[in-house]
């Protein structure tokens, strides 16, 4: 059982920057794949960025490419999110999540624990 914990969200202008943490309870994060999706009013839950259980590879949605990293630090059980250069359509409820599944994780029902989200609004 993983249990996930995100911070960081927030209210912020366009063209500012947001780092999310997500810290996930238990002995064995070093071996779950982990996600950040998010969802925002009216829209289905969307995957942001994904990283695999060692770190070594990483995926981006083209929407966010070049604007968003992540990194995880397996020793603190926690995964991060940097956002920079935000917009307004990047408002949204973010989620982290686990896979049990190795590599990069892509499809979202092979998620096998998720956090409760944090909320991060862009204005205009």
């Amino acid at each position: 059982q993983v249990q996930l914990l995100e911070s960081g969200g927030g209210l912020v202008q366009a063209g500012g920057s947001l780092r999310l943490s997500c810290v996930a309870s238990g002995r064995t994060f070093s071996r779950y794949a982990m996600g950040w999706f998010r969802q925002a009013p009216g829209k289905e839950r969307e995957l942001v960025t994904a990283i695999s259980d060692s770190g070594g590879s990483t995926l981006y949605a083209d929407s966010v490419k070049g604007r968003f990293t992540i990194s995880r630090d397996n020793a603190k059980n926690a995964v991060y999110l940097q956002m920079n250069n935000l917009k307004p359509e990047d408002t949204a409820v973010y989620y982290c999540a686990a896979s049990s599944w190795r590599g990069v994780v892509i499809i979202t029902r092979e998620y096998d624990y998720w956090g409760q989200g944090t909320q991060v609004t862009v204005s205009s």
